[in-house]
């Protein structure tokens, strides 16, 4: 019966092919609103590591001023300081830890025509390729001896590599920057994380690094800092050592811990090593110290817009109001075939088969506005990358999760639609409608 309804439903749109075509645009413009909505948040909000998600977690310390909180109610700081970042990694007490912040430098391409450019850099542990698990095209991450002493390495991510020696295996080769020469240790794959959760305070959506270099060259190289500084009371003295040296905020620290048992641990450290600052004359503040796994920590942060969320609720409302549109087409078109079904009536046909058929048809609308409002989505997502650029790759994108929602989602909706109108025809007595006829 159902392909009977089908083929029933199919000659009935292809009867009235101009008010069936405004039933599915107005379909199709409130899902493609709404898809257009919901894959941007849906892409923000979704797990960027899911494998490790639940094993890594942010470091926050409560260092600030002791008179006000760093944000209310009571939040600690979202960095930490150059000291702390130091000593936690120094102490080791976590399976793996990296702290890590961003630079900026010039690199200067070695061969003729190609010119010199800004590039963003990552100051960090090598602990840090095995946390967050980076593809690697050539090579590897740098020995711990490097990191000790700062060595002069890079990891290059694989845009950077393409730009500077034509996508060859550059390991072993050196770049000019800072006026000195960094030798490549390793290439890292094409590597996008969306959101790039491990720094939210220089933006979740922003593109990856150039590059990634040892951590204790933020101290011996004093390269500069291009990521968000706080400060709540000014260093105690001149020059770039009192600097570090200060209570300002610009790091972030990153740990794996594999289970409960470690989690606990991890935090009684922490406890233990803010009181031993506490003697020292720092961390004024009651103890008030955080670890949160990486989807505690995206939430903590709101890396879906407070914005992106009212702009979903309002392309939901405006599918419904294209719904209810929808709902007055049907009703027409419905009411405009009483003498047909009351003649089916005549002939047999019981109410719950008309109301079948007509649900039937009402859900072949919305498969058709479904598709278009795809379409419609599509063509949405892909203003928005011309409008935000690289800082939305891999957001803008209709996979084919989305795309069964979208689907669905019209389905349901037209078959909602199509309720009372379906109700309503179906309820008309039939000898009424045959006597007219």
């Amino acid at each position: 019966m159902f392909f009977y309804y089908c083929r029933l439903a199919w000659l009935s749109i292809r009867r009235n092919p101009v008010l069936s075509t405004l039933m599915m645009a107005a379909i199709a413009l409130g899902i493609g609103a709404a898809m257009t909505t919901l894959t941007i948040n849906y892409l923000m909000s979704a797990n960027p590591i899911p494998g490790k998600s639940e094993q890594l977690f942010y470091v926050q310390l409560d260092s600030w001023d002791p008179n006000q909180p760093y944000a209310e109610p009571n939040e600690p700081p979202d960095q930490l300081t150059y000291r702390d970042a130091t000593n936690l990694k120094e102490a080791r007490q976590a399976k793996l830890q990296a702290a890590m912040t961003q630079s900026a430098a010039v690199i200067e391409p070695k061969e003729l025509g190609k010119k010199p450019f800004m590039a963003y850099l990552r100051l960090t542990h090598n602990d840090f390729f095995e946390l967050f698990e980076p593809p690697f095209l050539y090579g590897q991450g740098w020995s711990d001896e490097a990191d000790k002493s700062g060595r002069l390495t890079i990891v290059l991510s694989k845009k950077t590599n393409d730009e500077l020696f034509d996508g060859a295996n550059s390991v072993g080769e050196t770049i000019t920057m800072m006026d000195r020469e960094f030798e490549v240790v390793g290439v890292l794959d094409e590597w996008q994380l969306k959101p790039r959760f491990y720094d939210v305070t220089t933006g979740a959506f922003n593109s990856m690094e150039h590059g990634y270099v040892p951590f204790k060259l933020r101290e011996t190289l004093e390269m500069p800092n291009s990521g968000n500084t706080n400060c709540w009371k000014s260093p105690d003295g001149e020059g770039f050592q009192a600097f570090l040296q200060s209570e300002c905020i610009n790091y972030q620290f990153w740990v794996q811990l594999d289970d409960a048992d470690a989690e606990q641990d991890y935090m009684s450290f922490l406890n233990a090593y803010v009181e031993q600052q506490k003697q020292l004359g720092r961390f004024p503040r009651p103890l008030n110290n955080r670890l949160s796994d990486v989807m505690e920590w995206m939430e903590n942060q709101q890396v879906v817009d407070d914005d992106a969320q009212v702009m979903f609720y309002l392309a939901l409302m405006f599918l419904l109001v294209c719904l209810l549109n929808t709902v007055g087409l049907l009703l027409t078109k419905f009411v405009s075939k009483s003498g047909e079904i009351a003649l089916r009536r005549a002939v047999g046909a019981s109410r719950a088969d008309l109301y079948w058929q007509h649900l039937v048809e009402s859900a072949l609308i919305g498969v058709g506005g479904g598709a278009g409002g795809l379409i419609l989505a599509w063509l949405g997502l892909q203003g928005i990358k011309s409008l935000y650029g690289d800082n939305l790759a891999g957001l803008a994108e209709l996979d084919l999760t989305l795309v069964a929602i979208g689907i669905v989602l019209a389905i349901v909706s037209s078959l909602l639609a199509g309720a009372y109108p379906t109700w309503r025809a179906c309820r008309i007595p039939p000898a009424s409608q045959l006597k007219t006829q």
